[in-house]
């Protein structure tokens, strides 16, 4: 089945995972109505002139791309733009869904939205996907689709931190009086007004996630796995930005052992153990991870067969509807950590949990990158960097404290230690704690709501997720 013809899918599998989480959110048919929908949907067509690879002439191409914002009950609205040949309307409506949910699991003050531009960012120059975008930024700005305080878009899948840079500076081109013009996009590269830390920050929240889940003695029991993350083995499918640091955060900070990996062009395993760092080396000079030497290969028509591999914990870092019905039953795994967005069709979760595997669902688990976004833009509408202020105060701070133990102990302490104990929070430090917090005070308020109503991670997060959404709609009221 095309992929075309599964995007359409991907939005029926998250109406169905609000039907089932609904009956727990005691709210009435119209608010969950009103929840439930996407309140604003652009539908784009621009042309671009581009040049013909075969011909060497210019052309016109028109280019598809879509703005959805499911959810105004806060403002602004956040999410991605994704560049993908298989984009269409169905698929950006279930992901700005997600997002929705996802901001207020991790209790970020934002509305979902996403974006998508149907194209494969490899058939067009530097210079083509910088028009393309720029036009793009162009047809949301005139529509007021973007703005710091209306519709805040970020990178996903196709996008980074170029295309967000682009984004930014074709908006205070237009917007050039206002001076919170930076907190219009987030995802920018730090030396232009972006984060540090954003970039691994989906990565490092899928660690975290999973890091409570399997501190969670109860459930680890069931599973038969012993409590703590180390020493689990786990298997990734998909190296984008994503994968490839759930895989090295959770290698070199959490201890797992990572067998296998899964590719587009291919899937690697080996019981042994797979250096991650190492894989991601082999990848960027060969052009492959099917190269990395000493593991059992499967070619590219079976690579999603890495799936069906036995491990402890499975994670999807790759597109939605990898675990369908067709597959589902030969999953092996006792752990599913989406860190991907939809990569489990409903049917196949019904499949999954009668096998008694636990689904961390990625309405939570990646919901480091919108976390980390929403640093980024309160420090653009800050106009100052996280740690400027307090830095040194807090290190001569601690450092006074040390000399005064060294003056009562009578006992000097190694300066190296004393400068490693007493060093003020960077940026980072502090964009890392505050991500962490936010994923172990979620993932506890999910499981809290699961435990009461003896029911599933994901339905928990969904209807955890409505019921804060609702309790807005209902403390502002309907207006007029």
């Amino acid at each position: 089945m095309s992929k075309q013809v599964q995007a359409p899918n991907f939005y029926n599998t998250v109406e169905n995972f609000f039907a089932k989480a609904a009956p727990y959110t005691g709210l009435d048919a119209g608010l969950l109505h009103q929840i439930k929908v996407c309140n604003s949907i652009y539908a784009i067509q621009f042309p671009v002139e581009i040049t013909n690879k075969q011909t060497g002439k210019q052309e016109v191409k028109v280019i598809e791309a879509y703005r959805v914002q499911h959810s105004h009950h806060r403002l602004p609205t956040k999410g991605g733009i994704r560049y993908a040949p298989d984009v269409d309307q169905h698929e950006v409506m279930a992901l700005a869904t997600l997002m929705s949910y996802k901001c207020a699991i991790v209790h970020v003050p934002f509305g979902g939205a996403k974006g998508g531009v149907k194209i494969n960012p490899k058939d067009f120059t530097e210079e083509e996907l910088e028009r393309i975008t720029r036009r793009y930024t162009y047809e949301l700005v005139r529509r007021n689709f973007i703005g710091p305080s209306i519709d805040v878009p970020a990178p996903d899948y196709g996008t980074g931190g170029r295309e967000m840079a682009w984004i930014y500076d074709t908006y205070r081109t237009l917007r050039e009086n206002e001076i919170d013009a930076a907190g219009c996009v987030t995802g920018k590269p730090v030396a232009l007004y972006g984060i540090q830390g954003r970039t691994e920050a989906t990565g490092r929240g899928v660690f975290y996630g999973l890091r409570e889940a399997c501190d969670n003695a109860e459930d680890m029991k069931r599973l038969k796995l012993k409590p703590g993350l180390g020493g689990k083995t786990m298997i990734i499918q998909g190296m984008g930005n994503v994968g490839s640091y759930s895989g090295t955060i959770c290698q070199d900070e959490g201890g797992v052992k990572v067998i296998g990996v899964g590719e587009w062009d291919g899937a690697i395993y080996l019981e042994s153990g797979i250096d991650v760092n190492k894989l991601l080396k082999v990848k960027q000079e060969t052009g492959s991870i099917t190269n990395y030497p000493g593991a059992k290969v499967f070619p590219k028509e079976d690579t999603n067969k890495i799936l069906e591999m036995p491990c402890d914990i499975l994670v999807p870092a790759a597109l939605e509807n990898q675990i369908h019905e067709g597959n589902a039953k030969n999953i092996k795994a006792k752990i599913i950590a989406e860190a991907a967005n939809g990569p489990i069709t409903s049917e196949a979760e019904e499949v999954l949990l009668k096998k008694g595997i636990l689904i961390i669902p990625d309405v939570y688990l990646n919901a480091g990158g919108v976390t980390v976004s929403y640093f980024e833009w309160l420090k653009n509408l800050s106009h100052m960097r996280f740690g400027r202020m307090e830095k040194r105060f807090n290190q001569t701070s601690q450092e006074r404290m040390l000399h005064v133990i060294e003056e009562l102990t009578g006992r000097k302490i190694d300066p190296d230690l004393l400068r490693k104990v007493a060093r003020g929070a960077d940026e980072v430090d502090l964009v890392r704690s505050g991500l962490e917090e936010t994923m172990a005070r979620s993932y506890n308020f999910v499981n809290d709501f699961r435990q009461r109503h003896g029911i599933d991670m994901r339905t928990a997060a969904f209807a955890y997720a409505i019921k804060l959404i609702g309790d807005d709609y209902t403390s502002l009221g309907i207006f007029p």
